[in-house]
This record gives C-alpha cells, sequence and structure tokens, in this order.
C-alpha cells in the first residue's frame, strides 16, 4: 500500500484572492458586503476578511446578478431573496458549460495546428 498525502485545501481566502477569481476590484467586495445581508466574512484579529468558499459562492450568485444580468441592486437583493436556491443551480451549470466551453476550444486549437 502506497502512502499518498493528502491534498491541502485552502479554507480562508484573502479579499485580494476572492476579488482576483471574480475579476472585480477588492472596493466592489468591500461595497457589496453593505449591500447584501448575505455577504458576511470573518475577520481575523488584524480586522482583514476571511472569505470561505460559501462566501465566495455568495459572491458569485451577487456578481452574476449584478454584472452579468444587469440588475440593480434592489433586484439583486429581491432575486436572492426569492430564488437563492435556484439561482445557485443556475451558476453552477453555466460555470460548468464554461469549462466544458474552455475545454472544447483547447481541443481544436490543438488540432488545427
Amino acid at each position: 500500500m502506497t502512502y499518498r498525502e493528502k491534498e491541502i485545501e485552502k479554507k480562508y481566502f484573502s479579499i485580494g484572492e476572492v476579488a482576483e477569481q471574480l475579476n472585480i476590484a477588492p472596493s466592489q467586495i468591500r461595497f457589496w458586503e453593505g449591500e447584501f445581508e448575505i455577504i458576511k466574512p470573518q475577520k481575523n484579529r488584524n480586522g482583514k476578511r476571511q472569505f470561505t468558499r460559501d462566501d465566495i459562492e455568495k459572491l458569485k450568485m451577487v456578481y452574476h446578478l449584478v454584472k452579468e444580468k444587469g440588475y440593480t441592486l434592489q433586484g439583486a437583493k429581491q432575486m436572492l431573496k426569492n430564488n437563492n436556491k435556484g439561482l445557485k443551480d443556475k451558476i453552477e451549470m453555466i460555470e460548468s458549460l464554461e469549462e466544458v466551453k474552455a475545454f472544447l476550444i483547447e481541443i481544436r486549437q490543438k488540432l488545427d495546428n
């Protein structure tokens, strides 16, 4: 039996890391934190925000509604209040399809060479 190290899974992410994942400015995340009740990252002793994967999923939902769908902040709040589960499923499906698309584009580029 061979020894396998466990993959270390990161538990907390800084605001800079989250902003980079979403391709937005950290100030946008701080603004949304004040506007949306669902965004409540923990803070460490120094007062720095620590985002969990769940926090990032919530930010992705806000991003999808505001940036991709063009909802106003009030409209996005209503959507999150009324259809949180359905919205999360839809965003996961979109992310999956984007991964498939990127994979197919990569294959196509390799075939063209």
